[in-house]
């Protein structure tokens, strides 16, 4: 898999995890949808973590930087 996530993507990211995470843990947002909301937290930390994000490919985005395209 080439990298199609740049550093501002992944931690836009994980900052989102982390907030529907709290929101979950406090109560906020519960049932079908706080189960939603953990999965998709869940998908945000692991294509983080990885680089990559398989709905990027079929559109050609990339945030990567131009460094990193070589």
């Amino acid at each position: 898999m080439k990298k199609n996530m740049g550093r501002i993507d992944k931690s836009i990211r994980i900052i989102l995890a982390l907030i529907f995470a709290t929101l979950y843990y406090a109560g906020v947002i519960s049932g079908v949808f706080g189960i939603i909301i953990l999965i998709l937290a869940a998908i945000f930390v692991l294509t983080s973590f990885i680089g990559f994000c398989p709905l990027y490919a079929p559109f050609k985005i990339n945030t990567c930087s131009l460094k990193g395209k070589k």
